[in-house]
């Protein structure tokens, strides 16, 4: 069975729809007949993202701040009033952050659990009757960092792991229940989530460090996703990077973390430029 026949009919919800990954699935979703539910604080924008989609399937669009319990019950309260079920909800909508854990505002860690952590358990908890019953599909889209620490990521990765470990444990509990949980983990991709994290005290970012023309495109995530929800897979990690340092951090711990944290320190501006500039002094100086 193709995509097209899959999805067709299928009521999908995507938070984070106005941007980056979340819009991307949208639009695919929509261009296989899904009837689409785009979720995101930006009403202006998915209300362009609405009129755009409309001519390939039903589409609504409803403001929603996933932080809110209130605003993740209206979503599922919404769909179900419009479509009368759901079959798919992806948990896609996120936020990052970069600085080290000693200079952070642990109000940043704070709104990064409230969105990445806090808006899946929302979304989930009020989905999760209309999912069992259609036997469907409740995805969390994390990151290499949900299973390996990334320094100057705290807050980061310490949502994506809480995310992994939810639906880890949704999976087991509803085992015998015919209900697909999936956990995706697309490694770095080219999208808006670097110019929208947050520094140290909360600020955006602004400009993303890295070489987003290198990295896989969101509608390549998106098509990948797709794939793995047809098949029900359990898990999906992409790129060679991702998945080579999983495997590297199983079998050499120290050394992984060790090439990590040079990898990282590349970054232009990184957090701890500076600590990695004096190792190397050092060195010199051994040397």
């Amino acid at each position: 069975m193709n995509n097209q026949r899959y999805f067709s009919d299928k009521v999908a919800i995507v938070t984070g729809a106005s941007s980056g990954i979340g819009l991307a699935t949208a639009t695919l979703l929509a261009k296989y007949k899904a009837k689409v539910v785009l979720a995101a604080r930006s009403i202006d924008k998915l209300e362009e993202l609405r009129n755009e989609l409309s001519q390939y399937t039903q589409v609504i669009s409803v403001k929603t701040d996933v932080s809110v319990e209130a605003d993740c019950r209206n979503l599922i309260e919404t769909t179900v009033k419009e479509f009368g079920h759901i079959d798919i909800l992806i948990n896609n909508a996120g936020i990052s952050m970069r600085a080290m854990f000693k200079d952070l505002d642990l109000s940043v860690i704070r709104r990064l659990m409230d969105v990445n952590f806090w808006g899946t358990v929302y979304c989930t908890k009020y989905a999760l009757p209309y999912l069992l019953e259609s036997k469907g599909s409740v995805v969390g889209v994390i990151s290499t960092a949900g299973y390996k620490g990334l320094p100057g990521r705290t807050g980061y990765s310490a949502s994506k792991f809480a995310i992994n470990g939810f639906l880890d444990t949704l999976r087991s509990e509803h085992l015998y229940d015919g209900l697909h949980v999936m956990i995706y983990a697309p490694g770095f991709t080219a999208s808006n989530i670097r110019k929208t994290a947050l520094m140290a005290d909360g600020s955006q970012q602004g400009e993303t460090p890295r070489e987003e023309g290198k990295m896989m495109t969101s509608e390549r995530v998106a098509e990948i996703m797709l794939n793995h929800i047809r098949k029900r897979s359990r898990r999906a990690t992409l790129t060679f990077t991702s998945k080579l340092l999983l495997v590297l951090t199983r079998l050499f711990p120290i050394t992984t973390d060790h090439m990590e944290y040079w990898y990282m320190a590349r970054e232009p501006d990184s957090p701890f430029k500076r600590r990695r500039d004096i190792m190397r002094e050092r060195r010199n100086h051994q040397a």
